[in-house]
This record gives C-alpha cells, sequence and structure tokens, in this order.
C-alpha cells in the first residue's frame, strides 16, 4: 500500500483523488495541503477521507508515512514543491505543466536522479484508448513514415476564466493557452514525433483583455526528417475540437480514429484504398483496451512503476520536452524569428525571469476572484 499526499485542493484535484480512489488495495490519501485548508477539508468531506489536512507543504515534509505526492496548486510552484518532495525521498507526480521554466525543469529531473525516486508528469491524454492506439499504429509501421502532423487543442473559455487570481498572469500562470491547455496535446506530438529542429510561431490575444497572456497561437514546425507540423492552441474556439491527424506515406491516421488510406491511379490522381484502410482498421481494432483511462490510467502506470522499480510512461524528461518546445513557441511568437531546437542554457527563454522580459504583455491583469464555485475540471 502507497500512502499519497495530494498538493493543492483546487479544480484539478478531483481528478487524482477519484483516480487514487479506483486502487483502494494499492492507494491511500493520507494528506492534503492547501494553502487554503477549509479547501481541504470539503474535498475531505466531499470524498469522505481519512486524512490529515495541512496548510502548506511544507508541513509534510519529513514525514516518513508519506510515499507518493501529487502536485496539483497553480502552475508557478509545481518545480519548488516537485524538489522539496523529491529531496525528501518521496516519488513525486506533478500535474501540468511541469514547471515554469526549462531551467526549473531541469532543477527538478536533478533532483528525481539525486533522489532515485520516480517523477511523472500528468499527461491523462495518452492514456485514452484512441491516443494510445494510434501511437501503437504509428509504431507498427503500418501506415509508413509521417509527413505532416496537424495537432489542434481548441477549447473555449470564457471572459471570466481569467479572473482567477492566478490565471492570466506570466508570472504565475507562466503563459496561456500554449501552455495550460495545448500542454497535454504538445506532450502527445514529442511522443510520437521528438523535438522539431525549427519552428516559427504567432502569439496573440484575441478575446480576453483582462488577461496578460495569448490566448491563440499558431505554430508551424520542421523536423530533422523534413517532415512538417501544424500545431493550433486555442481557448477561442466554439465548439472545442481537439485533433491529432497523422498525413503517413500510405494513410492518413487521428485521435479521434478516422483512418483513410489513398492510392495513385495510372495519372497519379487518387483513389480510397478500401482493402488497406481495413487493414489498418483490423490492426487498431486488435490493440486491447487500457483498463482506466485519463488520470486513473496514469496514476495507474505511476502505481505500477513504483512497485516494479520501472520507469513510468511519462518520465521527467518527456514534461521537459513539452515545455521546450512550448518555450520555443513564445520565443519565436514574441521576436516573429524562426527558432532553433533544442534551446540552449544562455537562451534568454530557458529561465523564467528571461521569458517574462521578453513575452508581450498583451492587457493588464485586472481580475483578482480568489476562488470560483467548486467544480472538477481536466484543463
Amino acid at each position: 500500500m502507497l500512502n499519497v499526499a495530494i498538493i493543492g485542493t483546487g479544480n484539478i484535484s478531483p481528478s487524482h483523488i477519484t483516480a487514487y480512489l479506483k486502487f483502494p488495495d494499492r492507494a491511500k490519501i493520507v494528506a492534503l495541503a492547501d494553502i487554503y485548508p477549509d479547501k481541504a477539508e470539503r474535498r475531505k468531506k466531499e470524498y469522505n477521507l481519512d486524512c490529515d489536512i495541512v496548510g502548506s507543504h511544507t508541513a509534510l515534509i519529513g514525514r516518513k508515512d508519506i510515499d507518493l505526492v501529487s502536485v496539483c496548486t497553480p502552475p508557478y510552484v509545481h518545480g519548488g514543491i516537485a524538489v522539496d518532495f523529491l529531496n525528501d525521498g518521496k516519488n513525486v507526480l506533478i500535474e501540468k505543466p511541469m514547471a515554469a521554466s526549462l531551467e526549473e525543469c531541469d532543477t527538478v529531473i536533478a533532483a528525481a536522479k539525486r533522489s532515485g525516486k520516480l517523477l511523472s508528469v500528468v499527461s491523462q491524454r495518452r492514456f485514452t484508448n484512441s491516443v494510445w492506439k494510434l501511437k501503437k499504429v504509428l509504431d507498427s509501421g503500418l501506415a509508413g513514415k509521417v509527413l505532416h502532423a496537424q495537432v489542434d487543442s481548441c477549447w473555449w473559455r470564457g471572459h471570466s476564466y481569467y479572473d482567477l487570481w492566478w490565471r492570466g498572469s506570466w508570472e504565475k500562470e507562466n503563459g496561456g493557452c500554449t501552455l495550460n491547455h495545448a500542454v497535454h496535446h504538445i506532450d502527445m506530438l514529442c511522443w510520437i514525433k521528438g523535438l522539431p529542429k525549427q519552428l516559427s510561431a504567432f502569439i496573440s490575444n484575441v478575446a480576453h483583455d483582462n488577461a496578460e497572456v495569448e490566448d491563440l497561437s499558431s505554430a508551424i514546425l520542421k523536423y530533422g526528417d523534413n517532415s512538417i507540423g501544424h500545431l493550433t492552441s486555442s481557448v477561442v474556439h466554439h465548439g472545442e475540437e481537439q485533433k491529432l491527424i497523422f498525413q503517413c506515406e500510405r494513410a492518413k491516421i487521428s485521435a479521434p480514429w478516422d483512418p483513410l488510406a489513398s492510392s495513385g491511379q495510372a495519372d497519379g490522381f487518387p483513389y480510397e484504398n478500401l482493402e488497406y484502410k481495413q487493414k489498418l482498421q483490423a490492426f487498431y481494432d486488435a490493440i486491447p483496451d487500457l483498463r482506466f483511462e485519463g488520470h486513473a490510467g496514469q496514476i495507474g502506470d505511476v502505481l505500477d512503476a513504483i512497485e516494479t522499480n520501472r520507469e513510468p510512461v511519462v518520465t521527467g524528461e518527456q514534461g521537459r520536452a513539452a515545455i521546450e518546445l512550448i518555450s520555443a513557441i513564445y520565443k519565436s511568437g514574441s521576436s516573429g524569428k524562426t527558432v532553433d531546437l533544442p534551446l540552449r542554457r544562455d537562451d534568454p527563454f530557458y529561465t523564467l525571469s528571461g521569458k517574462l522580459k521578453n513575452v508581450p504583455h498583451f492587457y493588464k491583469k485586472s481580475g483578482a476572484v480568489q476562488n470560483f464555485k467548486e467544480k472538477s475540471i481536466i484543463y
């Protein structure tokens, strides 16, 4: 049995709590920490937990009865909290995004290496059947080499969304939709394609004049194999459609799953190759469904990894890769220039202070609501 502490009991915490409760013989929540202890008390009552309540994560440092910590706080403190617990000999699962900067990511990874403890970063979208099976199909080589990747992380958030005290600030939220909504899609793209060699991006704020950060971005990516990617991040898209589409040598495959295979006629024009489409479908259908999806799927993997002393599916290095791609998007969108990857340690966008000096502040942050009505969200 692994004893768990959850740090931060805001909107994302129910996703962690309900996930751990799916494994009653393997995990027990023994502590909740929040700078607003009344919020933690409400969570304790809501989920009928037998656990301690503390007003700071530091109150849990030194406790020998805690094996695993879920960090569910606002992004600007993810890195520091993770380092504190790794240095204390705890396994750590960090909610997205991993940290405020590449520098902080490297500090967290170094702490994990020193401690020998598990470090994982939440990317629950990997743990959905459509994405899990898409990766298996791509890895099989059945569709051929990826020629073009289209990633749409399209959401819609009302004006008041950025009134929450920490949202909409470069210092505390560390970015807008590219960092805090598209991070999972960007993680999945890096998982499948790796980091590009170059990118060009635009970032803008088109609908939220109460936020410093972007609410829309678009990036074109160039990979070492000459393939191209296109990434849209948004909180202004009605309908909130999210897609991963990979145009490959022999077929188009995607999540949500919608395969299509074209072959050439004598004059080079296409016809639909139904036989190959059926072959792809048969392979996809033969892949077993995940036992648990979303946060439960990832937390189940983290428990397995701790119990068997293996790496988790989502490692700290992979969490860092997503931050590196996002940092490059912010650099290109701020400078109007094409950016080469990887980013160097002396790059201004390697550090939070460098990023804060160079990003555009689209509007002045005007809202300061302490809490909205309690609601469980994924993003």
